[in-house]
Protein backbone atom coordinates (compact mmCIF):
# COMPACT_ATOMS: atom_id res chain seq x y z
CA UNK A 1 0.00 0.00 0.00
CA UNK A 2 1.29 3.54 -0.97
CA UNK A 3 -0.01 6.50 0.94
CA UNK A 4 1.55 8.52 -2.41
CA UNK A 5 -0.58 6.70 -4.46
CA UNK A 6 -3.63 6.93 -2.27
CA UNK A 7 -3.25 10.59 -2.27
CA UNK A 8 -3.18 10.84 -5.97
CA UNK A 9 -6.26 9.16 -6.31
CA UNK A 10 -8.18 11.67 -3.40
CA UNK A 11 -6.59 14.32 -5.92
CA UNK A 12 -8.36 13.21 -8.81
CA UNK A 13 -11.27 12.25 -6.80
CA UNK A 14 -12.27 15.61 -5.40
CA UNK A 15 -11.15 16.85 -8.97
CA UNK A 16 -13.59 15.13 -10.93
CA UNK A 17 -16.07 16.33 -8.10
CA UNK A 18 -15.40 20.12 -8.78
CA UNK A 19 -15.61 19.65 -12.29
CA UNK A 20 -18.58 18.43 -12.29
CA UNK A 21 -20.90 21.03 -11.78
CA UNK A 22 -23.90 19.30 -11.77
CA UNK A 23 -23.29 17.59 -9.00
CA UNK A 24 -21.77 20.57 -6.64
CA UNK A 25 -25.07 22.53 -5.79
CA UNK A 26 -26.67 18.85 -4.89
CA UNK A 27 -24.38 18.27 -2.46
CA UNK A 28 -24.19 21.61 -0.95
CA UNK A 29 -28.61 21.99 -0.97
CA UNK A 30 -28.98 18.71 0.35
CA UNK A 31 -28.05 18.89 3.47
CA UNK A 32 -29.59 22.50 4.17
CA UNK A 33 -33.10 21.49 2.71
CA UNK A 34 -33.09 18.01 4.97
CA UNK A 35 -32.32 20.03 7.66
CA UNK A 36 -34.80 22.65 7.04
CA UNK A 37 -37.72 20.25 6.13
CA UNK A 38 -37.24 17.60 9.19
CA UNK A 39 -37.04 21.24 11.62
CA UNK A 40 -39.82 23.13 10.53
CA UNK A 41 -41.73 19.60 9.78
CA UNK A 42 -41.62 16.84 12.23
CA UNK A 43 -40.79 19.90 14.86
CA UNK A 44 -43.84 21.77 14.38
CA UNK A 45 -47.38 21.00 16.16
CA UNK A 46 -50.53 20.41 14.30
CA UNK A 47 -52.24 23.73 13.80
CA UNK A 48 -55.29 24.65 10.98
CA UNK A 49 -56.83 22.13 11.54
CA UNK A 50 -60.23 22.50 9.35
CA UNK A 51 -63.08 22.47 10.71
CA UNK A 52 -66.49 22.82 10.02
CA UNK A 53 -69.13 23.61 12.67
CA UNK A 54 -73.08 22.25 12.86
CA UNK A 55 -74.00 24.77 15.22
CA UNK A 56 -78.13 23.50 15.76
CA UNK A 57 -78.96 25.81 19.06
CA UNK A 58 -77.37 29.35 17.94
CA UNK A 59 -77.02 30.65 21.07
CA UNK A 60 -74.68 32.78 22.58
CA UNK A 61 -72.91 29.84 24.19
CA UNK A 62 -72.98 27.79 21.19
CA UNK A 63 -71.23 30.65 19.47
CA UNK A 64 -68.90 30.47 22.63
CA UNK A 65 -68.23 26.88 21.97
CA UNK A 66 -66.79 27.58 17.78
CA UNK A 67 -65.25 30.83 19.04
CA UNK A 68 -62.95 28.26 21.92
CA UNK A 69 -62.22 26.18 18.32
CA UNK A 70 -60.74 29.27 16.52
CA UNK A 71 -58.85 30.44 19.48
CA UNK A 72 -57.28 27.59 20.48
CA UNK A 73 -54.76 28.38 18.07
CA UNK A 74 -55.32 24.37 16.27
CA UNK A 75 -58.60 25.18 14.28
CA UNK A 76 -59.64 26.95 11.24
CA UNK A 77 -63.35 27.33 10.77
CA UNK A 78 -63.50 26.47 6.98
CA UNK A 79 -67.32 25.73 6.97
CA UNK A 80 -70.65 25.79 8.97
CA UNK A 81 -73.08 23.16 6.86
CA UNK A 82 -76.56 23.81 7.96
CA UNK A 83 -77.49 19.82 7.93
CA UNK A 84 -75.66 16.47 9.05
CA UNK A 85 -75.85 15.73 5.13
CA UNK A 86 -73.92 19.04 5.20
CA UNK A 87 -71.91 17.62 7.30
CA UNK A 88 -70.88 14.72 5.37
CA UNK A 89 -70.69 16.79 1.97
CA UNK A 90 -68.06 18.64 3.39
CA UNK A 91 -65.74 15.78 4.60
CA UNK A 92 -66.36 13.74 1.88
CA UNK A 93 -64.64 16.67 -0.18
CA UNK A 94 -61.75 17.31 2.19
CA UNK A 95 -62.67 20.67 3.03
CA UNK A 96 -62.72 19.84 6.83
CA UNK A 97 -60.75 17.02 8.66
CA UNK A 98 -62.85 17.57 12.00
CA UNK A 99 -66.63 18.91 12.51
CA UNK A 100 -68.56 19.62 15.38
CA UNK A 101 -71.53 19.10 16.39
CA UNK A 102 -73.80 21.95 18.52
CA UNK A 103 -77.19 20.10 19.72
CA UNK A 104 -80.26 22.13 20.19
CA UNK A 105 -80.90 23.21 23.62
CA UNK A 106 -77.24 23.41 24.57
CA UNK A 107 -77.79 26.61 26.00
CA UNK A 108 -80.98 25.32 27.93
CA UNK A 109 -79.12 22.84 29.21
CA UNK A 110 -76.66 24.94 30.41
CA UNK A 111 -78.70 27.15 32.09
CA UNK A 112 -80.29 24.20 33.83
CA UNK A 113 -76.71 22.79 35.04
CA UNK A 114 -77.52 19.62 33.25
CA UNK A 115 -75.10 17.13 31.89
CA UNK A 116 -74.64 18.19 27.89
CA UNK A 117 -72.23 16.56 24.95
CA UNK A 118 -71.04 18.09 21.72
CA UNK A 119 -70.71 15.95 18.73
CA UNK A 120 -67.35 15.58 16.92
CA UNK A 121 -66.78 14.36 13.90
CA UNK A 122 -63.48 13.31 12.66
CA UNK A 123 -62.21 12.17 9.30
CA UNK A 124 -60.21 9.36 9.89
CA UNK A 125 -58.85 8.69 6.43
CA UNK A 126 -55.76 10.34 7.34
CA UNK A 127 -55.37 8.40 10.40
CA UNK A 128 -52.31 11.08 12.13
CA UNK A 129 -54.48 13.91 11.67
CA UNK A 130 -57.95 12.19 12.96
CA UNK A 131 -55.87 11.27 16.26
CA UNK A 132 -54.19 14.39 16.90
CA UNK A 133 -57.95 16.46 15.99
CA UNK A 134 -59.35 14.55 18.60
CA UNK A 135 -57.24 14.87 21.11
CA UNK A 136 -57.29 19.09 20.58
CA UNK A 137 -61.19 19.07 20.05
CA UNK A 138 -61.24 16.92 23.63
CA UNK A 139 -58.85 19.69 25.62
CA UNK A 140 -61.02 22.20 24.11
CA UNK A 141 -64.45 20.98 25.60
CA UNK A 142 -62.97 20.03 29.12
CA UNK A 143 -61.73 23.63 29.07
CA UNK A 144 -65.04 24.98 28.05
CA UNK A 145 -67.05 22.69 30.64
CA UNK A 146 -64.59 24.31 33.44
CA UNK A 147 -65.94 27.74 32.35
CA UNK A 148 -69.79 27.08 31.69
CA UNK A 149 -70.03 24.50 34.77
CA UNK A 150 -69.48 25.74 38.37
CA UNK A 151 -68.06 22.92 41.42
CA UNK A 152 -71.37 22.37 42.98
CA UNK A 153 -71.05 22.94 46.51
CA UNK A 154 -70.42 19.39 48.73
CA UNK A 155 -73.84 18.48 50.49
CA UNK A 156 -73.42 16.18 53.18
CA UNK A 157 -74.44 13.13 52.58
CA UNK A 158 -75.12 13.62 48.76
CA UNK A 159 -74.13 11.85 46.07
CA UNK A 160 -71.90 13.79 43.37
CA UNK A 161 -73.78 15.11 40.47
CA UNK A 162 -72.11 14.43 37.08
CA UNK A 163 -72.23 18.05 35.32
CA UNK A 164 -69.95 19.43 32.69
CA UNK A 165 -70.08 19.25 28.73
CA UNK A 166 -68.87 15.75 27.41
CA UNK A 167 -67.32 15.06 23.65
CA UNK A 168 -69.16 12.03 21.75
CA UNK A 169 -66.16 11.52 19.29
CA UNK A 170 -67.63 9.75 16.00
CA UNK A 171 -64.48 8.70 13.34
CA UNK A 172 -66.03 8.43 9.70
CA UNK A 173 -64.15 6.51 6.86
CA UNK A 174 -61.80 4.68 9.38
CA UNK A 175 -63.40 4.10 12.31
CA UNK A 176 -60.79 2.16 14.13
CA UNK A 177 -57.93 4.62 12.39
CA UNK A 178 -55.61 2.15 11.25
CA UNK A 179 -52.59 3.57 10.07
CA UNK A 180 -52.38 1.35 7.21
CA UNK A 181 -55.57 2.01 5.89
CA UNK A 182 -53.91 5.69 5.76
CA UNK A 183 -50.56 4.36 4.00
CA UNK A 184 -51.61 1.68 1.43
CA UNK A 185 -53.78 4.37 -0.58
CA UNK A 186 -50.77 6.85 -0.10
CA UNK A 187 -48.05 4.06 -1.72
CA UNK A 188 -50.04 3.93 -4.41
CA UNK A 189 -48.97 7.16 -5.82
CA UNK A 190 -45.50 7.19 -4.40
CA UNK A 191 -44.95 3.70 -5.59
CA UNK A 192 -45.96 5.47 -9.31
CA UNK A 193 -43.84 8.34 -8.27
CA UNK A 194 -40.81 6.57 -7.41
CA UNK A 195 -40.47 3.87 -10.34
CA UNK A 196 -41.95 5.84 -13.35
CA UNK A 197 -39.98 8.88 -12.36
CA UNK A 198 -36.29 6.88 -11.61
CA UNK A 199 -36.84 4.21 -14.13
CA UNK A 200 -37.21 6.76 -16.95
CA UNK A 201 -34.26 9.30 -15.99
CA UNK A 202 -31.76 6.30 -15.99
CA UNK A 203 -33.02 4.50 -19.14
CA UNK A 204 -32.43 7.71 -21.20
CA UNK A 205 -29.07 8.51 -19.26
CA UNK A 206 -27.82 5.49 -19.66
CA UNK A 207 -28.38 5.37 -23.44
CA UNK A 208 -26.60 8.85 -23.34
CA UNK A 209 -23.75 7.45 -21.21
CA UNK A 210 -23.08 4.94 -23.38
CA UNK A 211 -23.32 6.85 -26.61
CA UNK A 212 -26.06 5.00 -27.89
CA UNK A 213 -29.10 7.99 -28.07
CA UNK A 214 -26.93 9.72 -31.09
CA UNK A 215 -26.47 6.16 -33.04
CA UNK A 216 -30.67 5.84 -32.62
CA UNK A 217 -30.99 9.05 -34.10
CA UNK A 218 -28.64 8.19 -37.47
CA UNK A 219 -31.62 5.42 -38.10
CA UNK A 220 -34.94 6.23 -39.75
CA UNK A 221 -36.16 6.28 -36.33
CA UNK A 222 -37.74 9.79 -35.40
CA UNK A 223 -37.76 11.55 -32.21
CA UNK A 224 -41.11 11.06 -31.63
CA UNK A 225 -41.22 7.07 -32.26
CA UNK A 226 -38.17 7.09 -29.47
CA UNK A 227 -39.78 8.73 -27.27
CA UNK A 228 -43.27 6.63 -27.68
CA UNK A 229 -40.58 3.56 -27.83
CA UNK A 230 -39.31 4.82 -24.42
CA UNK A 231 -42.79 6.19 -22.58
CA UNK A 232 -44.68 2.70 -23.07
CA UNK A 233 -42.95 0.26 -21.47
CA UNK A 234 -42.65 2.32 -18.28
CA UNK A 235 -46.35 3.15 -18.56
CA UNK A 236 -46.79 -0.81 -18.39
CA UNK A 237 -44.65 -1.09 -15.65
CA UNK A 238 -46.47 1.40 -13.53
CA UNK A 239 -49.89 -0.20 -14.31
CA UNK A 240 -48.54 -3.74 -13.29
CA UNK A 241 -46.82 -1.91 -10.27
CA UNK A 242 -49.71 0.07 -8.86
CA UNK A 243 -52.16 -3.00 -9.74
CA UNK A 244 -49.80 -5.17 -7.30
CA UNK A 245 -50.15 -2.88 -4.29
CA UNK A 246 -53.72 -1.81 -4.71
CA UNK A 247 -54.35 -6.03 -4.93
CA UNK A 248 -51.79 -6.65 -1.71
CA UNK A 249 -53.57 -3.89 0.39
CA UNK A 250 -57.29 -4.98 -0.23
CA UNK A 251 -56.52 -8.73 0.30
CA UNK A 252 -53.88 -9.47 2.34
CA UNK A 253 -53.55 -5.85 5.07
CA UNK A 254 -57.62 -5.61 4.55
CA UNK A 255 -57.73 -1.74 3.52
CA UNK A 256 -61.46 -1.61 2.74
CA UNK A 257 -62.35 0.32 -0.68
CA UNK A 258 -65.23 2.02 -0.98
CA UNK A 259 -64.93 3.85 -4.27
CA UNK A 260 -64.44 3.72 -8.50
CA UNK A 261 -61.64 2.13 -10.15
CA UNK A 262 -62.55 4.06 -12.82
CA UNK A 263 -62.02 7.51 -10.89
CA UNK A 264 -58.69 5.81 -9.20
CA UNK A 265 -56.94 4.99 -12.29
CA UNK A 266 -57.53 7.78 -13.94
CA UNK A 267 -56.37 10.18 -11.00
CA UNK A 268 -52.82 7.88 -10.89
CA UNK A 269 -52.81 7.49 -14.54
CA UNK A 270 -52.87 11.50 -14.58
CA UNK A 271 -50.19 11.88 -11.74
CA UNK A 272 -48.14 9.86 -13.70
CA UNK A 273 -48.13 12.60 -16.65
CA UNK A 274 -46.17 13.86 -13.85
CA UNK A 275 -43.59 11.49 -13.05
CA UNK A 276 -42.89 10.96 -16.32
CA UNK A 277 -42.18 14.65 -17.21
CA UNK A 278 -40.10 14.78 -14.11
CA UNK A 279 -38.05 11.97 -15.17
CA UNK A 280 -37.41 13.54 -18.53
CA UNK A 281 -36.31 16.83 -16.86
CA UNK A 282 -33.92 14.49 -14.78
CA UNK A 283 -32.47 12.97 -17.59
CA UNK A 284 -31.76 16.81 -18.92
CA UNK A 285 -29.91 17.92 -16.05
CA UNK A 286 -27.68 14.34 -15.97
CA UNK A 287 -24.67 13.24 -17.65
CA UNK A 288 -23.91 9.82 -15.85
CA UNK A 289 -26.80 7.88 -14.20
CA UNK A 290 -25.04 8.94 -10.59
CA UNK A 291 -26.17 12.29 -11.25
CA UNK A 292 -30.02 11.43 -12.37
CA UNK A 293 -30.13 9.32 -9.25
CA UNK A 294 -29.07 12.24 -6.67
CA UNK A 295 -31.65 14.60 -9.08
CA UNK A 296 -34.05 12.11 -8.96
CA UNK A 297 -33.65 12.40 -4.57
CA UNK A 298 -33.27 15.62 -4.92
CA UNK A 299 -36.58 16.27 -5.87
CA UNK A 300 -38.32 13.47 -4.53
CA UNK A 301 -37.58 14.05 -0.44
CA UNK A 302 -39.89 17.56 -0.72
CA UNK A 303 -42.70 15.71 -2.61
CA UNK A 304 -42.14 13.18 0.37
CA UNK A 305 -42.29 15.43 3.01
CA UNK A 306 -44.47 18.49 1.77
CA UNK A 307 -47.51 16.22 0.13
CA UNK A 308 -48.94 15.13 3.67
CA UNK A 309 -47.49 11.55 2.35
CA UNK A 310 -45.46 11.20 6.11
CA UNK A 311 -46.45 14.63 7.92
CA UNK A 312 -49.79 16.49 7.79
CA UNK A 313 -49.83 19.69 5.96
CA UNK A 314 -51.34 21.21 8.83
CA UNK A 315 -48.55 21.10 10.74
CA UNK A 316 -46.09 23.08 8.57
CA UNK A 317 -45.59 26.97 9.26
CA UNK A 318 -47.52 29.29 6.67
CA UNK A 319 -44.91 29.84 3.90
CA UNK A 320 -44.44 26.09 3.76
CA UNK A 321 -47.79 25.43 3.67
CA UNK A 322 -48.31 27.38 0.90
CA UNK A 323 -45.46 26.04 -0.65
CA UNK A 324 -47.43 22.52 -0.94
CA UNK A 325 -50.17 23.53 -3.56
CA UNK A 326 -47.22 23.50 -6.15
CA UNK A 327 -46.80 19.64 -5.37
CA UNK A 328 -48.93 17.64 -7.82
CA UNK A 329 -48.32 14.34 -4.90
CA UNK A 330 -50.30 16.76 -2.90
CA UNK A 331 -53.36 16.26 -4.84
CA UNK A 332 -53.33 12.69 -5.64
CA UNK A 333 -53.13 11.61 -2.22
CA UNK A 334 -56.00 13.40 -0.91
CA UNK A 335 -57.80 11.51 -4.46
CA UNK A 336 -56.71 8.41 -3.26
CA UNK A 337 -57.24 8.36 -0.10
CA UNK A 338 -60.92 9.90 -0.51
CA UNK A 339 -61.98 7.93 -3.07
CA UNK A 340 -60.47 4.33 -1.20
CA UNK A 341 -61.46 5.11 1.79
CA UNK A 342 -64.73 7.44 1.64
CA UNK A 343 -65.90 6.49 -1.57
CA UNK A 344 -65.68 10.01 -2.82
CA UNK A 345 -67.09 10.89 -6.37
CA UNK A 346 -65.56 13.03 -9.06
CA UNK A 347 -67.99 16.03 -7.59
CA UNK A 348 -66.05 15.93 -4.76
CA UNK A 349 -62.84 15.94 -5.60
CA UNK A 350 -62.65 18.08 -8.61
CA UNK A 351 -60.60 20.78 -7.21
CA UNK A 352 -58.18 18.46 -6.93
CA UNK A 353 -58.09 16.65 -10.29
CA UNK A 354 -58.26 20.42 -11.97
CA UNK A 355 -54.85 21.41 -9.70
CA UNK A 356 -53.51 17.76 -10.29
CA UNK A 357 -54.17 17.80 -13.88
CA UNK A 358 -52.68 21.53 -14.86
CA UNK A 359 -49.72 20.58 -12.83
CA UNK A 360 -49.28 16.85 -14.43
CA UNK A 361 -50.03 18.16 -17.80
CA UNK A 362 -47.77 20.85 -17.56
CA UNK A 363 -44.52 19.19 -16.27
CA UNK A 364 -45.07 16.96 -19.08
CA UNK A 365 -44.94 19.04 -21.82
CA UNK A 366 -42.11 21.14 -20.01
CA UNK A 367 -40.28 18.02 -19.91
CA UNK A 368 -41.21 17.04 -23.47
CA UNK A 369 -40.26 20.46 -25.01
CA UNK A 370 -37.37 20.45 -23.34
CA UNK A 371 -36.18 16.78 -24.53
CA UNK A 372 -37.15 17.85 -27.57
CA UNK A 373 -34.93 21.08 -27.92
CA UNK A 374 -32.06 19.01 -26.14
CA UNK A 375 -31.88 16.60 -29.05
CA UNK A 376 -31.98 19.27 -31.50
CA UNK A 377 -29.22 21.12 -30.00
Amino acid sequence: MSWRRIRFLIWKEFTQIRRDRAMIPLILLMPVIQLVLFGYVVGSDVRNLRLAVLDNDHSQQSERVVQAFTSSGYFTLVARPTSEAGVKQVMDGSQAVIAIEIPQGFSDAIKARQPEQIGVIIDGSDSRTGQVAAGYAQGVIANLSGEFYALPSAVPGAAPTPLGIDSRIRVLYNPTLRAVNTMIPALLAFVLLMSTQNLMSQAIVKERERGTLEQLFVTPIGRSDYLLGKLIPYIGIAVVQVTVTFLVGVLWFQVPFRGSLLLLFSGLMLFMLSALGLGMIVSLLSRTRQQAQQTSMFLQMPSMMLSGFMFPVEAFPRWLYLLTFLIPLRYILVIVRSNFLKGSPFWALWPQFVAMALFSVGIFFLGLSRFHKRLAD
